[in-house]
């Protein structure tokens, strides 16, 4: 490498790096601005809902005047699993999740998922994965009044109604009311309306991360102004960070969506963004990494709605993203109201999800933009990797499997491109007196001629082990997809590795690089040394290229920047992955050792050299290809002769 290369190289690192300093503070600015913007609009919203419907928050669920705070809890709660916390929450427990409703909103405030834990790290007590703590999550209706003043159901207390609580034992109901005030009594006591309210019917099965949540108006004409049959559920949540890596959580995670085409589409994942539509939406959801809360409407869908996704301007309390939904519905008889929906608050697993049938696994990030992508995992990935699952193989072994198996699966392409290779390297004589022969760069067409009439003579087809790796890297490229989208890998471990969801650090620098990262990961450190070792080889057993010793020797610094390049994109990437990488190249080492067993290069040389004695019959095209070059030539010399006029 000569000096001006090296210069060459060194300047346009510098750039790039000046270039990505220059864009972080750009949207760093950016962020802040739409911040400051959101934060106005949230307390003018908090303003103009200041106002709240006349309903008595110390009334407890027969009427009687009393303290909701200190409401007892009745016998038919404590057998329906429906309590009240002492914070004045309802708590519904399954197997699945404890789930939290707040009593002043009625929304469901927190969940907490059974046997499922938050990432903490090595050797210290697991902790349990809690979605959505400390109040990140509110649900709350616009109701407009016989006045037609405004209110928001989430500044109003909703009180359980004891007889709807159990079903049976596979299912539990939790029936919260909002009723209305009928007036005082001669003690100045608020007495409310029970044969009128609003509903939050939540209904629970055991053993499902779904719940139905309908919402049920009876007998509000004479409340609620009587032309209005729209409403808006407005759904505000900052998910938190529960895995390892912040900053890859942060930026994958958004709002999902599907829309009335059946559609699946999502809210930019990097920056802030926002949609509005004016046609029906089936489902929402907030999704985060492994763990994505679903609302889904059942018989009728939302009529319209507002996404908006907001990036936090700092890392506070390990928020991820401000998100907010607000999704019309409409509910035709103020008397007999009713619409239905269901949510699913769980693991975003594809098989899970997938179970639901309203492609809600579409938030599975498994290259659904491109076609071959998530057919390779849909159909080939995914189906091996659960049957190899239920032998209870640690998943280390699992990778290592699934390796082997697609090596063998892709072993006749791999093959096809070895076999292209060595002929090329059967023909190193012929190509260097060929190079010997048209030393100059004038003669370059000349030397392209006679090459491809010796790769004809010789039955040699220099495109024959490009095509090949082609075809290999849907099957690359889909493993990217899968690994770090994998529930199946989180918090389990493998030799060093604590978590194959995320990257595995040896060293922990304890500041931040750039381009790099914080730590060193040795599985990556380990792929990029098998690619280092691959590409040495590689270019050992490759034949003599056509271009000048300047050129050969820039595409070797380049072969060999990849490399060096992988190492800074994939420090932080999930270690199953960077695992997986380094067992395809040690395995593709080990098929190339079979290989060079396998091939007797002197009789595949000796059989080429009987090819080049037999008369070659030339197709159409490359009769139309040879005079092209000619004409390619012609021109060329014609340039050269009025050059030396000038």
């Amino acid at each position: 490498m000569d000096k001006n290369t090296v210069i060459g190289l060194l300047l346009i690192f510098a750039l790039f790096l000046g270039f990505s300093f220059y864009q972080t503070s750009q949207v760093k600015k950016k962020q802040a601005a739409q911040e400051a913007q959101m934060m106005e609009e949230i307390e003018k919203e908090t303003a103009e809902s200041a106002q709240t419907l006349s309903l008595d928050a110390q009334s407890d669920t027969t009427g009687v005047s009393g303290s909701a705070e200190t409401a007892t809890l009745t016998p038919a709660q404590k057998f329906s699993n429906a309590q009240v916390t002492e914070d004045g929450d309802y708590m519904v427990e399954t197997a699945k999740a404890y789930y939290y409703f707040s009593k002043k909103g009625g929304y469901l405030k927190q969940i907490e998922l059974k046997d499922v834990y938050r990432y903490t790290p090595k050797d210290s007590a697991k902790q349990p994965l809690v979605i959505y703590d400390g109040g990140s999550n509110k649900m709350s209706m616009k109701l407009m009044l016989r006045d037609q003043s405004e209110i928001s159901t989430g500044d109003c207390y909703f009180v359980a109604n004891t007889e709807e609580l159990v079903v049976d034992e596979q299912h539990k109901k939790l029936s919260l009311r909002l009723y209305p005030n009928a007036g005082t009594d001669s003690s100045q006591c608020q007495v409310l309306d029970q044969k009128s309210y609003i509903e939050y019917l939540y209904t629970f099965s055991n053993d499902d991360y779904k719940f139905d949540y309908e919402i049920n108006i009876v007998n509000m004409e004479p409340y609620l102004y009587p032309n209005r049959h729209a409403f808006t559920m407005q759904w505000e949540a900052q998910p938190k960070c529960v895995e390892k890596n912040f900053d890859y959580e942060k930026n994958i995670t958004s709002i999902y969506y599907m829309d009335n085409s059946d559609g699946v589409g999502n809210l930019d994942e990097r920056k802030p963004d926002k949609k509005d539509f004016t046609s029906p939406l089936k489902w929402v959801s907030f999704k985060q990494q492994f763990f994505t809360t679903c609302l889904v409407s059942k018989e009728v869908p939302f009529s319209s709605g507002t996404l908006s996704v907001q990036i936090p301007e700092e890392k506070r309390d390990n928020i991820l993203k401000d998100c907010s939904a607000d999704l019309d519905f409409e509910v035709p008889d103020l008397n007999k109201g009713h619409f239905g929906m269901y949510m699913f608050v769980g693991p975003n697993q594809y098989r899970l999800l997938k179970e639901y049938d309203v492609k809600l696994e579409r938030q599975v990030p498994l290259g659904w933009g491109f076609f071959l992508l998530h057919w390779v995992n849909r159909f080939i990935i995914i189906p091996i990797f659960n049957w190899l699952e239920a032998y209870g193989l640690s998943y280390g072994l699992i990778i290592l499997i699934l390796t082997i198996f697609i090596k063998i699966v892709v072993l006749p392409v791999s093959y096809k491109t070895y076999m292209s290779s060595a002929k090329m390297r059967a023909l190193k004589p012929e190509i260097e007196a060929l190079n010997a022969k048209y030393p100059k760069d004038e003669d370059m067409m000349k030397k392209q001629q006679a090459t491809m009439q010796l790769y004809r003579s010789a039955g040699v087809k220099p495109a024959g082990g490009c095509v090949p790796m082609l075809l290999q890297m849907p099957i690359l490229i889909a493993m990217y997809r899968f690994f770090p989208a994998a529930y199946e890998l989180r918090q389990k471990s493998f030799l060093w590795a604590e978590d194959l969801s995320t990257y595995d650090s040896i060293w922990d620098f304890g500041h931040s690089i750039p381009l790099y990262g914080d730590h060193v990961s040795l599985f990556t450190l380990l792929m990029t040394a098998a690619t280092i070792v691959y590409t040495w080889l590689n270019q050992k057993l490759m034949a003599p290229t056509q271009g000048n010793k300047d050129q050969q020797r820039m595409m070797n610094i380049m072969m060999y920047m990849m490399p060096i390049m992988f190492l800074f994109m994939f420090n932080n990437f999930a270690s199953g992955l960077t695992y997986y990488y380094l067992l395809f190249n040690l395995v593709t080492f080990l098929q190339m050792f079979i290989f060079r067993i396998a091939v007797d290069e002197n009789k595949l040389r000796a059989k080429m050299q009987e090819n080049m004695k037999k008369p070659v019959k030339k197709s159409k095209w490359q009769i139309k290809m040879e005079e092209l070059q000619k004409q390619q030539a012609q021109m060329l010399k014609q340039q050269q002769q009025a050059q030396k006029r000038k």
